[in-house]
């Protein structure tokens, strides 16, 4: 695939663990100027198609703060730029200061009301009920009586998810899985400095991982899908809540129609990555979180011309043509390190053998780092996990003595924390 004008530079917003790499590559290999910011130094911005790095904290930096760096990373590049954000909170941030950051910076024109509706789970739930969008049962606890009451008397398991990314860890990033009544104290141990008010409640959808499906998509400022595509989830990262490790595409037609027809309805401009999860019980496709900007697996879904979301959203805003596609069927994609520790944790639980893994990666074509014509992310990476591994050998070595009593706690917020 080529781009007929490449001139327009792009700055990656958050480039995190893979997903600003994969941007930085896509865009960069097209002969798109690609500059990154982020708090750390992440793998994009080591890829020999970074052309320029900024380090900046958007988290912990009052936004009037962030603005101004970001109008000084424009003025250093020379010209106007198509901003991207690759987090919830930079979805945000941007659809708040927008009218400050669009002298600057190219980006859809979004409502900020719809990106704080769609990034918020609770007023995604609400939102979705109005516009009758099938989605499961959800309860907003405002008190710890509140939750503590729900769970006793719910059909279990439940999810306890956090209501967006904005609380920190201990809320925003929260998700797992209750089965067993018993394992309320130890929620309210790994919560306690939570508010539970930034907290959702949400019904645990019978079925494997074949239930749950992903989409992705662009649509253009008429709310129109240019580009969709659906697939599904191998494993995740951490196991059973967390981001897809290793992907699959796979066509599916009722999915695709009806993220598109909710994106219609509250009329959406930008990248969309959402995830639905098929319930048995009454035969309904069920969204489950919404996320009004690049998703971290998108180039999963890449068509045989090359074609994908931030080539689509880009061609658009640079006012080019963006040619319907589609995503081959079985293309299979991975985050190698990510599923390296996840493919442990499913094999200990039995549900993954060494058999089986090796199988399941039969028809890879492309991974998150590992790239011939870009090595040196793959090696920064290997060498801050291997730091990580060597980190938490010594802490296994010297093992913190706890209480009976909340020793359970501790294999709670270990398994609902790891690889966050």
């Amino acid at each position: 695939m080529t781009i007929a004008d490449t001139s327009t530079p792009v700055v990656v917003m958050a480039s995190g663990h893979h997903t600003g790499l994969a941007l930085t590559r896509s865009l960069g290999r097209l002969g798109v100027p690609v500059f990154n910011v982020d708090s750390t130094r992440s793998p994009a911005l080591s890829s020999r198609y970074c052309r320029g790095k900024f380090i900046w904290d958007f988290d912990n930096v009052p936004p009037e703060k962030s603005v101004e760096y970001l109008t000084d990373v424009a003025r250093e590049v020379g010209r106007r730029c198509i901003l991207i954000p690759t987090t919830d909170t930079a979805a945000m941030f941007i659809a708040d200061q927008a009218d400050v950051l669009k002298e600057w910076f190219i980006f859809p024109a979004q409502n900020g009301a719809i990106v704080h509706s769609l990034c918020g789970k609770k007023e995604m739930y609400q939102l979705a009920r109005k516009l009758h969008v099938p989605a499961p049962k959800t309860f907003c606890p405002q008190t710890n009586a509140d939750l503590l009451e729900y769970v006793q008397r719910a059909d279990l398991p439940v999810m306890i998810k956090g209501i967006d990314g904005r609380h920190g860890k201990r809320s925003g990033k929260l998700n797992f899985i209750i089965r067993a009544r018993q394992e309320l104290p130890d929620v309210f141990n790994l919560i306690q400095d939570a508010p539970v008010c930034h907290l959702i409640v949400q019904e645990y959808i019978p079925g494997g991982k074949d239930t749950v499906w992903l989409f992705n998509g662009y649509f253009n400022e008429r709310a129109q899908c240019l580009v969709g595509f659906t697939g599904r989830r191998l494993r995740q990262c951490p196991v059973y809540t967390g981001v897809t490790c290793l992907g699959i595409c796979q066509k599916n037609v009722i999915v695709e129609q009806a993220a598109q027809e909710f994106m219609k309805a509250v009329g959406y401009w930008g990248i969309l990555d959402i995830e639905f999860c098929y319930d048995p019980r009454d035969g309904q496709y069920k969204v489950l979180d919404v996320n009004p900007r690049i998703g971290a697996e998108f180039r999963l879904f890449v068509s045989a011309e090359g074609m994908d979301v931030a080539r689509a959203l880009y061609l658009d805003l640079t006012g080019q043509p963006v040619t319907q596609t589609f995503a081959p069927e079985g293309r299979k994609w991975m985050v190698e390190d990510f599923d390296l520790v996840s493919s442990f944790r499913y094999h200990r639980d039995g549900k993954l053998t060494v058999r089986e893994w090796l199988k399941s990666l039969h028809g890879i074509e492309e991974s998150a780092l590992l790239a011939p014509d870009d090595p040196l992310p793959m090696l920064m990476t290997l060498h801050a996990d291997m730091r990580e591994l060597l980190r938490r050998l010594r802490s296994f070595q010297r093992p913190a003595k706890l209480p009976v009593k909340n020793r359970q706690s501790a294999t709670l917020v270990a398994s609902a924390w790891d690889d966050e």
